[in-house]
């Protein structure tokens, strides 16, 4: 998934105040990392995902990785901390998805 750089600075801006939901910790990432975070991004399209100290994982490479295992955008990236995006494919919960459509 690409996004241009207007709809980066958009979510970037709307991710500013929420806490990282997922810890990616000593066993870095496994199949339930994984599920857990496909399970968030379908309910809430933009996340934060922190690494814990104990982790032996790259950031960018974790980055990476979710982007391709999971089709989503890697926002930013500041220290530990990775910003994901995806739009949701229920109606229900498409919050954001279609304001960045619009740019």
């Amino acid at each position: 998934m690409e996004l241009r750089g207007k709809q980066k600075r958009f979510l970037r801006s709307q991710a500013h105040h929420l806490d990282p939901i997922v810890q990616i910790g000593k066993n870095g990432l496994t199949d339930t990392v994984y599920d857990q975070v496909d399970d968030i991004l379908e309910r809430r399209e933009l996340i934060k995902i922190t690494l814990l100290q104990n982790t032996d994982e790259d950031i960018q490479d974790v980055a990476w990785r979710m982007e391709e295992e999971l089709d989503c955008a890697a926002v930013q990236i500041i220290g530990r901390i990775i910003v994901l995006f995806r739009p949701s494919s229920k109606e229900k919960y498409q919050k954001l998805s279609p304001l960045v459509r619009k740019m």
